[in-house]
C-alpha cells in the first residue's frame, strides 16, 4: 500500500513517528540505516524530482515537516508529499494592501 493511499487516522500516527524520524535524518545529513520501507522510498523520491536548491533544501524540508505534521492533525488521511506542499504553497494567493 502506497503511503499516498487514504488510510484511516489510528494508523498514521506509527506512520508519522516514521516520517518525522525520516525527516530527521535528512535534516541531519546522514541517514543512520540502509533499509526503507516503499513509503519512505517514495517520500525520498519525491523530494529528489523537487530540484531543491542546496542553499535552501533544510529550510524547505523543515517546513515541509511541519506542514506535514499539521496536515495529518488536522484530519489529513495520507501523508503530504513535498512537491504536494510545494505545488500548494505556489498557488497561494498573494494579498495586497
Amino acid at each position: 500500500m502506497s503511503v499516498f493511499a487514504q488510510q484511516p487516522v489510528d494508523e498514521l500516527d506509527p506512520l508519522l513517528a516514521q516520517f518525522n524520524r525520516l525527516m530527521s535524518e535528512l535534516l541531519r545529513g546522514r541517514m543512520q540505516r540502509n533499509t526503507f520501507q516503499p513509503w519512505e522510498i517514495d517520500i525520498l523520491l519525491d523530494i529528489e524530482a523537487c530540484h531543491l536548491r542546496e542553499s535552501s533544501r533544510r529550510e524547505v524540508l523543515r517546513r515541509y515537516q511541519k506542514a506535514a505534521n499539521r496536515y495529518v492533525e488536522r484530519g489529513g488521511r495520507s501523508l503530504l508529499k513535498l512537491s504536494d506542499y510545494l505545488a500548494k504553497k505556489h498557488r497561494a494567493p498573494i494579498i495586497t494592501v
